[in-house]
């Protein structure tokens, strides 16, 4: 990689261009480091211990009787924020909604399966799966295809 600086007082902004032949992991990180986005941490709660969750780690997030759970690998760790905050905090990330409690991380998944009722099936790394509802099957389809946000 080659670094370019050029200071002059003409310049009354800072202003970055990058310039490279595809769109690579190691450029979305730089890009993301550049905006300020900071690799955030979540504290979860695991019987009665605080653990620092990365969101590049967790698969995805759900609420169920009240509580919000992070699902890493295979283990259900509850957090103490609500879903819709989660998803705010992840969404740079690459969370975004698979229902009306479930957020998930697309960079997980490795396949999908569309269903005849219209829900897609997502599959994590790990083995677990997860539906996404009809509402939001374009918006997942485009993400997990196109790479759009």
């Amino acid at each position: 990689m080659k670094v370019n600086i050029d200071i002059n007082e003409k310049y009354d902004q800072l202003s970055i261009t990058i310039q490279a032949k595809e769109w690579t992991k190691e450029l979305e990180e730089i890009v993301r480091k550049l905006q300020g986005e900071s690799s955030r941490r979540i504290i979860g709660i695991d019987e009665e211990q605080s653990i620092l969750l990365s969101p590049e780690e967790i698969e995805f997030v759900y609420a169920k009787d009240r509580k919000v759970f992070a699902i890493i690998n295979k283990q259900a760790i509850e957090l103490s924020m609500r879903l819709y905050e989660i998803e705010e905090l992840l969404k740079n990330h690459g969370f975004t909604r698979f229902s009306k409690s479930v957020v998930g991380n697309i960079n997980k998944i490795v396949r999908f399966e569309l269903s005849f009722n219209g829900n897609l099936c997502v599959y994590f790394q790990s083995g677990n799966k997860e539906y996404v509802s009809r509402k939001y099957v374009q918006e997942i389809k485009k993400k997990l295809i196109l790479g759009v946000d």
